[in-house]
Order: C-alpha cells, then structure tokens, then sequence
C-alpha cells in the first residue's frame, strides 16, 4: 500500500511536482516527451521522475500506440502516464472539506431557528458562490471567468467549446458517501459563483458521469457569452 506521507512528500521536488501538475491538467494520457515539454523539463529528467511519481502511486501508466495503427510495422506501444483516481490526503488533489463544512453549518444554525433544512442549504450553498463570483476579476468570455472562478476553488475546469467541464470535485469523499445531498450542494453553489460573477451566458447543470464532477457549466441557449476585461 503507497504511504501517503512519502507520495506527498515527493511533490516537494520542483521538478516533480510540475510534472505532476502537467500530467493531472490534461484530459487524456500524456507521453514522457508532451510530459517533458509542458512542465519545462529535459526529457532524460523527465523520464526519472515520471517513474518515481507513478512508483508513489500518483500517476499510473498505460501502454498505447499513439498512431493508431496495429501489426507488422506498427511501432511499440507508447508509454503514456495519467493522474491515479485514489485520493491522497491533504492536497493531491485538492480537496475543499472546509468549504462545504462551512456551508452545511450555516444552514444547520439556520433551521434550528425554524427555517426548512432544505431551503436554507441551497441558500447557504448559493449565497457562498455568489461572494466567490463577485471578488473575482479575470479577464475573458462568460464561460472562461466561470473557469477561472472555479479553478481557484479546486474544481479543475476543462473548457470544451460551449461546456465547461469540472474535472475535480473538491468534496470528493463527502458526495460518495452523500451523493444527493452534496451534488445538490455543488450545484447551489457553482450557479451561485456564475451568479457572482455576473454571467448571463453561461448555467451550471447537473450532469453526473464518471471521472468528473456532477455539475457541468453550459453556455445557455439563447445567449452569447460576454468578454470581460480584468482591471488593472
């Protein structure tokens, strides 16, 4: 079994830990050289501390011809790394217990003077993303600040034409356990952060599939998103 302490302990490298973070901010498999080249590394480097990473049990490998192509003539298959999907406790990757421990509590103090439970999480939940989305100030189209303000939370969003996927979820253990109730939290609070930041392009969904977040980011149908232009 990987020792947690220890895998933590190896992204104290700089070196390692770009490359951990190139590796795990891609959607697919990633070879040693793309590895080499997006973290700023030299390949002959890169090589040593792909294998330490994937020896921590952070990132594990996958044996693929990148071309496609089988048989006679084919080439070896190519040796691609991707981030693991197990948790390590404290940072990798980032987890945000605090965030919904705070909401859940205000809602808690709430209902005990009376208000509906289910009524006053939503709010709590809203009311969060909405103080996020208002203090944030990037530059770009609806969707991008949504990303933007959502990458600060630890939510790793992918933008994908008209979608923003979130490729984290920063309550990860939390929604296994309680999935109803923190999906519906993680929608409060992600239509909150859109709310905030003033995007009237852009809605957030709940779309669970495997591998992401429950809650995706969508351009709304009927309109167009509207740049933004960060002040100095």
């Amino acid at each position: 079994m990987t020792d947690e302490f220890s895998a933590i302990g190896s992204l104290a490298d700089p070196v390692r830990r770009r490359l951990y973070e190139y590796v795990a901010a891609q959607p697919d498999c990633v070879g040693r050289e793309e590895a080499a080249s997006g973290a700023g590394v030299p390949l002959h480097s890169a090589r040593f501390h792909l294998d330490k990473l994937v020896d921590e049990g952070l990132l594990e490998v996958e044996h693929r011809r990148l071309s496609g192509r089988s048989g006679p003539g084919a080439g070896r298959p190519a040796k691609l790394y991707r981030r693991t999907s197990s948790e390590i406790a404290v940072s990798v990757p980032e987890r945000s217990y605090d965030l919904v421990g705070s909401v859940l509590a205000a809602a808690v103090e709430r209902s005990l003077e009376g208000a509906p439970l289910d009524r006053v999480l939503s709010e709590a939940a809203r009311g969060r993303g909405r103080a996020i989305g208002g203090a944030y100030d990037g530059p770009g189209d609806d969707l991008d600040r949504a990303a933007g303000a959502l990458d600060a939370e630890g939510f790793e969003p992918t933008r994908d034409g008209s979608e923003v996927s979130l490729r984290n979820c920063p309550f990860d253990k939390l929604a296994r356990a309680h999935t109803a109730l923190v999906c519906g939290v993680n929608l409060d609070f992600v239509g909150g952060v859109i709310e905030g930041l003033g995007c009237e392009a852009a809605e957030a969904r709940l779309e669970p599939a495997p591998d992401r977040c429950c809650v995706l980011v969508a351009q709304t149908s009927c309109s167009e998103p509207t740049t933004h232009i960060a002040k100095n």
